[in-house]
């Protein structure tokens, strides 16, 4: 995983080194960006999402695909997005409404997750969407009691659990026996005849996720291969299978390690499922929007004295960018002015401000010496980033700026003001007034 700084920019298309104005994005200094909306900030380039979308498409050759809201759920993403024709895949009645307001149409909408409950399963009746990936033999006959009893049909698939790991990390494994998604792979045949006898329910397929970051198609061949045998067991009892959802996955590096492409995914799938006349589908999220974000910081200042290697103080925090605290994710940091960017580096550790040892983007990182001040970019953030971040230690919530070719940079979503922490808080006596 670790990488020199000119190995990170030169892996990253979207990345460029310019001599006057130091590290750009997508065209855009990303000075600038800091200078005009302080930091910590959110960048997110649209062109970047644009064409991974393409690719993505063009490998899959008709493949639905339905972008995995949890990503990265901001309003301007998700139209972004909708515009290329993506549909959604939504794990909860918020993130159904969000894809809705964003211009997605509810027919593109797949509802998955294990814990689906009446208000979310009511609201994605009435809304019309395509899909419910049921999780439970219990999920399954709470919907169809929901649907019967409001005179609707609920389009369903049946989400397995195909016993397979995928090798990534523990925390985000999925398709593995034991964990909490799916429906074990010898229970499928009985409960898809019980879901064809069901009032309410229409059911038309299959789905798996087997987890997220996957870097090979080996996990995936395994899952779809299960898929596949579950297709004709199923037809030969003359159960309708109409389509598979084949999940998501779909890795990035993080630092300059070959990544998996999609056409590799897509040669993988498209193979699996061959000659069946199924209609197919894909969840993406991280592979999409991943690359097309990043965030970037300020020195506070820096600890040297009495410790093995400096402590780098940033003004972004585990409550901005989780995943190295959740996960011991690895991201890439580098500097954003020219003369950083070209200076002799130190070996230091990278840490935020919040009263948490945990609270660490990056250990023994190769970086030039930081004065207090300096910005930084720290890579790849753009899933799994914005959207889980939080207010712990009464942090405001980060701006979020998106590039957009020559248009300026534009702020999609605003500072927290400080205030706003507690705008909804009551102190004691304060209710009802």
């Amino acid at each position: 995983m670790p990488a020199s700084v000119a190995a990170l920019i030169a892996s990253r298309p979207a990345l460029r080194a310019h001599a006057h104005d130091g590290l750009t994005f997508e065209g855009m200094p990303l000075a600038a960006i800091a200078a005009a909306h302080g930091t910590p900030c959110w960048v997110y380039g649209a062109g970047t999402i644009r064409r991974r979308y393409r690719r993505l498409g063009a490998a899959m050759q008709g493949v639905d695909i339905h972008y995995a809201v949890k990503a990265n759920d901001h309003l301007a993403i998700l139209s972004l997005l909708a515009a290329e024709g993506a549909g959604a895949d939504v794990v909860s009645g918020g993130e159904l409404f969000r894809a809705i307001a964003a211009g997605v149409t509810p027919s593109k909408i797949v509802f998955s997750g294990v814990g689906k409950t009446e208000t979310e399963m009511v609201a994605a009746l009435d809304a019309g969407i395509a899909q419910f990936n049921i999780e439970s033999a219990e999920e399954l006959r709470d919907l169809s009691a929901l649907a019967a009893s409001r005179g609707a049909v609920a389009p369903i698939a049946l989400r397995v659990n195909p016993d397979v790991d995928a090798g990534t990390h523990e925390k985000i494994a999925t398709g593995r026996a034991g964990d909490k998604f799916g429906i074990p792979a010898q229970q499928i045949e009985a409960l898809y005849a019980e879901a064809a006898r069901s009032p309410g329910i229409r059911p038309v397929g299959l789905a798996v996720h087997i987890g997220s970051q996957i870097m090979g198609v080996s996990a995936f061949a395994a899952a779809y291969r299960k898929l596949a045998d579950l297709v004709h067991i199923l037809r030969a009892q003359n159960l309708p299978v109409e389509a598979v959802d084949c999940g998501g996955g779909l890795g990035i590096p993080y630092g300059d390690e070959p990544g998996i492409v999609p056409e590799a995914w897509a040669a993988c799938l498209l193979g699996a499922f061959a000659g069946l006349g199924l209609r197919l589908a894909i969840e993406p999220g991280r592979w999409l929007v991943g690359p097309a974000g990043l965030l970037l910081a300020s020195v506070i200042r820096t600890k040297r004295e009495g410790i093995d290697r400096p402590i780098v103080i940033l003004d972004a925090a585990m409550n901005d960018l989780a995943r190295p605290a959740m996960y011991g994710a690895w991201h890439g940091i580098i500097p954003v002015a020219a003369s950083a960017l070209a200076a002799p580096c130190e070996i230091a550790d990278i840490a935020g401000p919040i009263c948490e040892t945990a609270d660490i983007f990056g250990r023994a990182r190769e970086i030039a010496p930081l004065g207090r001040n300096a910005v930084v970019a720290i890579l790849d953030s753009g899933a799994y980033g914005a959207v889980m971040s939080s207010t712990y230690n009464a942090r405001p919530l980060a701006p979020q700026i998106l590039i957009d070719g020559a248009a300026p940079a534009q702020e999609i979503r605003a500072r927290q003001p400080v205030a706003n922490l507690w705008y909804a808080e009551l102190l004691p006596g304060d209710a009802g007034r």
